[in-house]
């Protein structure tokens, strides 16, 4: 009896061979497109030398009539090679060099308004780090990701240079003036963010102003590290929006901190304000035992999402009734938001989606989270603040104009719903 076995040609061990993955995946389009780029960007670099001589290379310049020869504006000296990676990879190119002449008659060296002085990336090369940073890849997983692209160029120093970029655009956003921002309403929370100050990990509060538009916009005012969420770091963040020209809001949606709704109160007393009603829904939990949540969600959300003000009354009266008895923490919790818990109903109904909570501010916390969850903890305080707005500012996070945005025109009225018991 022959037993026939079969054994594998190499025995070399999987994660070894895991490695030569792509290493098989020539595109002979790919690598002529990567030919061609160098021959076109030395012949823009050529292309801009020939203009600030004159003159193509090799040529002469033109005698006109018995004005003798016109004088030289410079004279070519050879070329240096530089490595340059685009989003086509990393290409040496050779840069022409020329000596131009300078009106005292002395010489200077041609820069090419092309390419600058000591650049080794292109701006769109750039600008795919960053992106490949803020889609939630950490400094040092950039470079695996842009390997194969980058021929292995890009190391974590690289994506920390080229992050550092934008922060020029971020100092620019937050000194804007915003004398010409149509803003008509406000939703303003925080989120606590981990940081690392003086080596350890610390949690820091991210204050965020979201503004929206006379055509329902929503755009992003302010994101501000302030350590926490005292009355004077809110009232700090509502001051400088002020200064730089923010007109007064016609309506506020906040989360119930009390610092928010004492810095509220000195600047823009009067205006309507929301208290969210999700977090007042997390606050009758934490002043109830676990097996009483599904009854007290079943019960406020008939209240909440009742369809009109004269329901929403009489709903909740008869929460407090019934909570009074069975469990008077809830009742109590219920009553301390007051009518500001019902803000909303002097609104057009096909608004009050969109005013009953701080949800457009609690999603892009939640997208944010999402981001950095990789870097656990951020460097620095300004870095967190920074990332938030990048997100926008950059487009990996879109805001959509807000529910009812066609009414905004509908000033809030001023008979609040009747608390009397």
């Amino acid at each position: 009896m022959t037993s026939t076995t079969t054994k594998p040609d190499s025995l070399q061990p999987a994660a070894d061979m895991a490695g030569d993955l792509f290493d098989n995946w020539f595109d002979p389009l790919e690598a002529e497109v990567r030919a061609r780029s160098r021959e076109f960007i030395e012949e823009l670099l050529r292309g801009g030398l020939e203009a600030a001589l004159s003159r193509p290379r090799y040529g002469r310049i033109p005698m006109s009539g018995n004005e003798g020869r016109a004088s030289v504006a410079g004279h070519r000296h050879g070329s240096r090679t530089r490595s340059l990676t685009s989003t086509f990879g990393k290409i040496e190119i050779a840069v022409p060099r020329a000596r131009l002449t300078t009106a005292d008659g002395k010489t200077t060296e041609w820069k090419s308004q092309t390419l600058r002085a000591y650049q080794r990336r292109t701006l769109a090369a750039d600008a795919l780090i960053a992106s490949t940073y803020l889609a939630g890849t950490n400094t040092r997983r950039v470079r695996r990701a842009l390997a194969a692209l980058f021929g292995g160029t890009v190391g974590k120093d690289t994506v920390s240079r080229t992050w550092r970029k934008v922060k020029s655009d971020w100092d620019a956003w937050h000194t804007r003036s915003l004398t010409g921002e149509p803003i008509v309403r406000l939703i303003l929370d925080g989120t606590v963010v981990r940081v690392r100050l003086d080596r350890k990990a610390t949690s820091i509060s991210l204050l965020v102003v979201l503004g929206v538009r006379e055509d329902g916009q929503k755009v992003l005012l302010a994101i501000k590290s302030m350590g926490g969420e005292s009355a004077e770091a809110w009232r700090t963040v509502l001051a400088d929006l002020i200064n730089r020209g923010l007109r007064r809001p016609e309506f506020l949606i906040v989360d119930g901190a009390p610092g928010l709704d004492k810095a509220i109160a000195s600047v823009w007393d009067g205006v309507p304000v929301q208290r969210c009603t999700v977090h007042k829904h997390w606050n009758l939990f934490a002043h109830a035992p676990e097996r009483l949540h599904d009854e007290i969600t079943a019960d406020y959300n008939d209240m909440i999402y009742a369809t009109t003000p004269e329901e929403i009354e009489a709903r909740r009266k008869a929460f407090i009734r019934k909570w009074r008895l069975k469990h008077r923490a809830v009742a109590d919790s219920l009553e301390e938001a007051g009518e500001r818990l019902f803000t909303f109903t002097r609104l057009p109904p096909s608004q009050w989606r969109s005013v009953r909570t701080t949800n457009a501010i609690e999603r892009l916390h939640e997208e944010f989270e999402r981001r950095i969850k990789t870097q656990t903890v951020l460097p620095s305080a300004d870095t967190a603040a920074m990332l938030f707005w990048a997100l926008l500012a950059s487009g990996q996070i879109n805001m959509r104009k807000v529910d009812g945005w066609q009414t905004l025109a509908v000033k809030p009225g001023n008979q609040p719903i009747d608390l009397a018991a």
